[in-house]
């Protein structure tokens, strides 16, 4: 039988994903801020700690919880490691806490306490029992006052109540019947700037292929443009036997590069290299490279193989074979994958295959890639994600795993419970103010912001949406400061994006014209339209204000026009406070009225404040929350406001801060 003398009660722990089955997410130098409903029986007061240590450690380090009210209580702890730790709570019923309230009543009422001070000055001699040699010896001293003329002094003196909180009676302590799993990520996995580009396409040659060294050549120009992440497709030799032509067409010219993600042919498979891209070498000095300006390589990892990828001869167990001899190939009836295999997550052979899935990883690692962009990882078997991502992440845990999972929602968080980094969002399809409002509403409110971490993409080079296809250059303006503001984290396919590049392959259909994914593309870089500048503006806006580089401030804001968004988001000590507010209709000037309550800014109702416009350089004088705003697509779709308090100096003279 369980000890029955065990009195308090704990439960509605958060954040507790399933029942901790799933570790939280924080990065290096959060904070971790656990609340609880904890109670006991009758009248006694309780005590509770949040305790918490790093996987590997056996002592736990206790924090005292404060209680918010209604048996509800909080503590906070800061993990500043990479890595894994744990968390739990342990709660008790403390009789000195309860004899302490209690006789600062009777004293009030005028009673006499002679026998609850030696009942008090008992407690504390078994605390001195329990106590290091020197605590020890304090509390037989204060023992020993309360039972003389100092009694009532000595009772209530601080000094006592501190060193009994440090050694009270915890034998019939409750202790959390779960053992709660966090994940500490480096800081880009909260905060980070993607670039993609085809290394192919890269050369500044028309006639020849790109190669690392041209994508070397581009650095500084991608660093200009405020991007910290520089993510590649698939690098690895491309397959030979089905392999697509333009427009992905079945017939393939002999120019024709295939598309990267059909991976694998006679020069080798998911760790070697395409041939014309360079060699190994030139891959490492392309991240070092990179990394000295403070760029990381994301690279692609797509498992899925090409019909002549040297796995398909050495291991044909790991792919389904149909009643006719061949290989099943990948398929999205109607559309058809020929030059694509999947793997068969149900094969007999799954343990070595698993274990060749993962090595994949800590090759790439072995040569300086911290942060990995998993293509459709939906499609493979998450027991398998499971346990990759926890042996990759064990053995390096600085290492960023980005979903490319556009699939069903419940799948989606499944595949960030299993412990993917970051993930892509629905945001690509979110136009309206109110969808846009919904969605993120969701995304960044207990419990999902515990464990998934959105990546925003207005575009890939799967996906040209609707929206940019038919809305001209305020579209793509609209939905970069959307991307750019609402996720902490954001992407673009960077030339189709700069470029506005808008044509679709048929009328109804959201893939490019012309698409990369199947041919090398000449961009010209340095064309007059280009959104190049506004690009840099915006993502030095976002370097510039630490309240754009986390998600769980946003806030929507009123607005009484349904064509405009407004949102905020504030740091934790409000010291930066950011407003944007975006006309979502790409056509027409759109105006109405903002509602601000203004105490979230620490601004008094009656308070003038000023907003600096960070796109268009403009400055208002608001007060009040109520607010006039109006927005024309053609010239600006959108405001991004700092907020500006205005106070008094000593001097007494104004100024914003």
């Amino acid at each position: 039988m369980d000890e029955g003398r065990r009195r308090v009660v704990i439960e509605g722990v958060s954040p507790e994903i399933d029942g901790g089955q799933f570790a939280i997410k924080r990065v290096v130098g959060e904070s971790v801020v656990v609340e609880a409903d904890i109670y006991t029986d009758g009248h006694d007061a309780v005590s509770c700690a949040l305790r918490y240590r790093r996987d590997e450690q056996t002592e736990w380090t206790d924090v005292p919880m404060t209680l918010l009210g209604n048996d509800r209580w909080r503590a906070s702890f800061p993990v500043m490691e990479l890595g894994s730790y744990r968390y739990t709570l342990i709660g008790w019923v403390d009789h000195f806490l309860t004899w302490s309230r209690d006789l600062s009543k009777r004293i009030e009422a005028g009673q006499d306490v002679a026998i609850d001070l030696e009942i008090g000055a008992r407690m504390v001699d078994a605390a001195a029992s329990r106590a290091s040699r020197g605590d020890a010896a304090t509390l037989r001293r204060l023992a020993k006052s309360m039972r003389g003329r100092a009694g009532l002094d000595a009772a209530l003196s601080p000094e006592l109540g501190l060193l009994m909180e440090r050694y009270g009676d915890r034998r019939f302590a409750t202790d959390y019947r779960r053992e709660l799993p966090i994940v500490v990520d480096p800081p880009k996995a909260r905060f980070s700037t993607w670039y993609e580009l085809f290394p192919r396409s890269a050369s500044p040659d028309p006639t020849r292929h790109g190669t690392f060294a041209d994508v070397r050549a581009m650095l500084p120009e991608i660093v200009g443009l405020g991007f910290d992440v520089l993510y590649l497709p698939p690098i690895h030799p491309i397959g030979e036997r089905y392999r697509k032509g333009k427009n992905n067409t079945t017939e393939a010219g002999t120019d024709d590069p295939g598309s990267p993600w059909a991976i694998g042919g006679a020069h080798g498979g998911h760790k070697s290299i395409h041939p014309e891209l360079g060699t190994l070498d030139d891959f490492r000095q392309l991240v070092d490279a990179a990394r000295d300006v403070g760029i990381d390589i994301a690279m692609d990892i797509a498992f899925q193989v090409a019909p002549d990828h040297p796995w398909v001869e050495d291991h044909r167990a790991w792919f389904r074979e149909r009643p006719d001899g061949t290989i099943q190939y990948a398929e999205n009836p109607p559309k058809k994958y020929q030059d694509i295999y999947p793997f068969d997550f149900e094969s007999e052979d799954w343990e070595p295959m698993w274990r060749e899935l993962a090595s994949v990883f800590t090759f790439w690692r072995h040569q300086g890639v911290r942060i990995f962009r998993v293509d459709n990882p939906h499609t493979k078997a998450f027991g398998f994600w499971d346990w990759c991502i926890d042996a990759v992440k064990r053995q390096y845990p600085d290492v960023i795993l980005l979903s490319e999972a556009f699939t069903r929602p419940k799948v989606m968080y499944r595949l960030a419970k299993g412990g993917f980094t970051q993930s892509y969002t629905y945001f690509t399809w979110r136009n309206t103010a109110a969808e846009l409002r919904e969605y993120f509403t969701e995304l960044t409110r207990p419990p999902v912001v515990d464990f998934f971490r959105p990546n925003l993409w207005p575009n890939t080079p799967d996906i040209l949406p609707e929206a940019l296809q038919l809305g001209g250059r305020p579209a793509f303006i609209a939905r970069l400061v959307l991307a750019a503001t609402l996720g902490a984290s954001y992407g673009m396919y960077a030339p189709a994006f700069e470029l506005m590049e808008a044509e679709p392959l048929a009328p109804g259909r959201e893939e490019y014209l012309n698409s990369e994914k199947y041919e090398i593309r000449r961009w010209d870089w340095n064309r007059s339209d280009s959104l190049r500048p506004l690009i840099a503006l915006v993502n030095r806006i976002r370097r510039d204000n630490p309240a754009l580089q986390s998600d769980r401030s946003l806030r929507f804001h009123p607005v009484d026009n349904d064509q405009l968004l407004a949102y905020s988001k504030v740091t934790e000590d409000g010291s930066n406070a950011i407003i944007t507010i975006v006309n979502v209709d790409p056509h027409h000037r759109q105006s109405g009225w903002l509602n601000l309550q203004l105490d979230e800014f620490g601004i008094a109702g009656d308070q003038p404040f000023q907003v600096h416009d960070l796109l268009g350089g403009g400055r208002f004088l608001w007060q009040g929350g109520h607010n006039y705003v109006e927005l024309d697509p053609v010239a600006m779709p959108a405001h991004i406001f700092r907020l500006r308090h205005r106070m008094k100096t000593e001097q007494d003279f104004d100024y914003f801060v």
